[in-house]
């Protein structure tokens, strides 16, 4: 199943919160801020690529110049433990109505992709400890996965 916005659910108009789908990037709170930075941008940069219909237009200012389009249906990112993330993650993905995109421990742990390939390849699903997850699905049963986590600080 691919999870998406169909082109007449695009309400930029509209409040995020009436948008069908639901964003959150939940971070490993106790990284440090660069590589909590990096983990949720990472796995946003997968997320925009993969969900349709996530992205707005492009703004123009008064001068004429372009600013890629944003998120209309807006993006929370989240704080959570190592253990709470792997929970939140192994739920995400067990729904077929989800789409998730993760970043493993491996991806700051190496510096060439390959590495990171081979490291995360030898590790059973079980295995994989998380720095950062990403997941865009139906609002209220995202709300429920995702509980009453706070804000990333």
């Amino acid at each position: 199943m691919t999870v998406g916005f169909a082109t007449e659910e695009i309400d930029p108009s509209a409040p995020t919160r009436a948008a069908r789908l639901k964003w959150v990037v939940v971070v490993d709170g106790s990284l440090p801020p660069g590589r909590a930075a990096n983990a949720a941008v990472c796995t946003a940069a997968a997320t925009s690529k993969a969900v349709s219909g996530l992205l707005g237009d492009d703004a123009t200012d008064a001068d004429g110049n372009t600013h890629p389009g944003l998120p209309w249906a807006g993006c929370t990112v989240l704080a959570a433990d190592s253990v709470t993330l792997r929970t939140i993650r192994a739920k995400a993905a067990a729904r077929p109505d989800f789409f998730v995109a993760d970043m493993p421990v491996a991806a700051q742990q190496t510096r060439v992709y390959t590495e990171y390939l081979a490291a995360v390849g030898e590790a059973s699903a079980d295995g994989l400890d998380y720095y950062a997850v990403s997941i865009v699905g139906p609002r209220n049963p995202l709300d429920k996965i995702v509980g009453k986590l706070p804000l990333l600080p």
